[in-house]
């Protein structure tokens, strides 16, 4: 059956926004501001942050309770294969080629979640795609030869899709780290980092705070192109209005900030909100723009996505008061101190999301027996409590997170609107 026209459009949107931050993943770290700084070093949690959401926790003990163990490398911590157990999950990242840095850090990532998930029944078959597709073929035919019932991985877009060829043909389902929604499909689900929800959750946000003119400020990049068709969308849906946008060519904004003068500054001020999803690097040339064309934030408020998540934006006049939506950052925070106590290295943002994949495995096959990778279960609505907050997986193969909102005011973003612990119904 063909998807409503409405429907087609917003998935296109999706992928066109996400696809170019494909090859980004090595770097979320840098653009959501999770650094080294701001980590707490507190001890492992009494129970695993993720469980199915039939309330049936996950029980864990500290991995190291006498002590922190010396940093490992990647072969040090179990060569190819993590654990013995029965069922066999495939976890294909690039440990060799390009992004090794990264499939380094998840594949030490998913030795922490096993250590911490009481060494559950799984055999996690540590597969290297080389950072290419043919090797993400190939290694992934190589795990479904082995038994895997699931492949966990690839990192890169173009691997993904490789992936999921032989792992379509046997019938076994993919978790891919991808943040290319157009890879996406029935079987392949992406454990990412989408953009999408922050405009969503933003808008919502500003909307229940009595905001109702928006104004927008977009650079002309296919960044922009993607984010502004979803504000739009987003604006309307809430029954609000956008007042004006205007687009500026990167490094340039500042003859659109003198063409958006008139409805963000001065006594006669149209708009409420100021939407602006600009990068941590170039954000700064945008702020002085407006500082200097008269923008009071006080009077009309910024508003930005999970980019904005930079302690170096949090002092910028024009920002403050702003708000930003993301993934709430204690859990990251935690789940990087535990890493560092392993390790003794700072994980990339991304490692998360490979420490998640196990531990849902792990909750899975506790749980549900050889229903534990069936569709139904991947695509539980209640979705699934994660180091990163609550997500799930929608049929057609994209996830949904839930997000915190952040004001900005005097160096630092405190959280203004929690992540909700419950995700909204699907379609509402």
């Amino acid at each position: 059956m063909a998807r409503p026209k409405c429907r087609r459009d917003r998935l296109a949107r999706v992928a066109a926004l996400t696809a170019i931050l494909g090859a980004l993943s090595p770097t979320l770290g840098g653009c959501l501001g999770f650094g080294g700084s701001s980590v707490s070093r507190r001890a492992p949690p009494a129970r695993a942050e993720l469980s199915p959401p039939a309330d049936v926790p996950l029980g864990v003990t500290p991995a190291s309770p006498a002590g922190s163990p010396p940093p490992l490398t990647p072969a040090a911590a179990g060569g190819n294969r993590i654990g013995s157990g029965t069922v066999k999950v495939a976890l294909v990242l690039p440990l060799t080629g390009t992004g090794v840095a990264v499939g380094s850090a998840m594949r030490n990532a998913a030795q922490l979640a096993y250590d911490e998930g009481q060494q559950p029944d799984l055999t996690i078959l540590v597969e290297d795609d080389r950072g290419s597709p043919d090797g993400a073929r190939d290694a992934t035919q190589d795990a479904l030869k082995q038994g895997a019932d699931i492949v966990l991985g690839p990192v890169f877009a173009a691997n993904v899709q490789a992936a999921a060829v032989p792992a379509k043909a046997a019938g076994k389902p993919v978790i891919g780290f991808s943040t290319d929604a157009s890879v996406a499909s029935r079987g392949v689900y992406l454990l990412s980092f989408l953009p999408q929800p922050e405009v969503d959750r933003i808008v919502d946000e500003s909307v229940a705070d009595g905001k109702r003119s928006f104004a927008a400020l977009i650079p002309e990049t296919a960044y922009g192109n993607a984010v502004e068709a979803e504000f739009r969308e987003a604006v309307a849906r809430k029954g609000a209005r956008v007042a004006a946008v205007e687009r500026y060519a990167t490094g340039a904004p500042g003859p659109a900030v003198e063409r958006l003068a008139r409805v963000i500054t001065g006594a006669g001020a149209t708009a409420d909100a100021l939407f602006i999803p600009e990068t941590a690097e170039a954000m700064p040339a945008v702020a002085a723009a407006l500082t200097k064309a008269g923008y009071n934030p006080a009077r009309v408020r910024p508003i930005g996505t999970a980019l904005w998540n930079e302690p170096a934006l949090f002092a910028l006049p024009a920002l403050q008061g702003g708000r930003f939506a993301s993934p709430d950052r204690n859990g990251f925070s935690n789940f990087s101190g535990r890493y560092q106590a392993r390790f003794g290295s700072v994980p990339p943002r991304v490692a998360s999301l490979a420490y998640d994949a196990v531990m849902l495995s792990a909750a899975l096959t506790r749980q549900y027996g050889s229903q534990r990778f069936a569709e139904t279960t991947l695509t539980n609505a209640s979705g699934f409590a994660g180091t990163d907050g609550t997500f799930r997986f929608r049929p057609e193969g994209l996830s949904e997170r839930a997000l915190a909102v952040y004001e900005i005011r005097n160096n630092a973003a405190p959280v203004v609107s929690p992540a909700p612990r419950v995700l909204a119904k699907p379609g509402t």
